[in-house]
């Protein structure tokens, strides 16, 4: 399996001994089976970031903490030069670039998102998350499932929304889609 999924699970594992948290209690945090949650721990199975957040934000940690091992350091102003953000490819198709990672007791999660054209039969994977969701789309286009609608965003477009409710994006075209992605609960 990919390292960063290993990496990831074992940050996963070492944040639940140190806070002395059931498996049980980590797998109802994030809605899944025990049986998944410890598949994740191994690195055998993938995690969304939805679902990292969540984690994070219950346990009063950043999620770049779980994501990048990154532990953030400041306090009055972070700066991520372009192209600079630390990131990480959760699949093939997807790309997360933190540009808060660095700041200290952030509110907010922003990346920037890049996802590759899926084919056309691609089944949309829609997940959710406490709080809200603002996205802009830098580059490309694509489609926004949400709450049983379907809205296409191109370059330039915005949508603010209540991440509590299923959501997910394809890019369309045969162009990679890049958006900011600026959560807060």
């Amino acid at each position: 399996m990919d390292e960063q999924l290993k990496q990831i699970g074992e940050r996963l594992r070492g944040l639940r001994d140190v806070l002395d948290i059931p498996v049980s209690e980590m797998a109802e945090t994030i809605g899944i089976a025990v049986e998944k949650y410890e598949q994740i721990e191994r690195g055998e199975a993938d995690i969304t970031i939805s679902k990292l957040m969540t984690i994070a934000h219950k346990y009063g940690i950043s999620t770049e903490e779980l994501i990048f091992a990154e532990t953030p350091h400041m306090k009055s102003y972070f700066v991520v030069r372009q192209g600079q953000g630390v990131s990480i490819e959760r699949t093939k198709a997807y790309k997360y670039q933190s540009l808060v990672s660095g700041f200290v007791n952030h509110k907010a999660d922003v990346f920037i998102v890049t996802v590759e054209p899926k084919p056309e039969a691609t089944v949309v994977y829609k997940n959710t998350h406490p709080g809200q969701e603002f996205n802009l789309v830098l580059e490309g286009k694509m489609e926004l499932y949400i709450a049983g609608k379907t809205i296409t965003l191109e370059e330039g477009d915005s949508i603010y929304f209540d991440s509590t409710k299923p959501h997910g994006m394809l890019a369309i075209g045969n162009k990679a889609v890049k958006f900011l992605a600026f959560t807060v609960e």
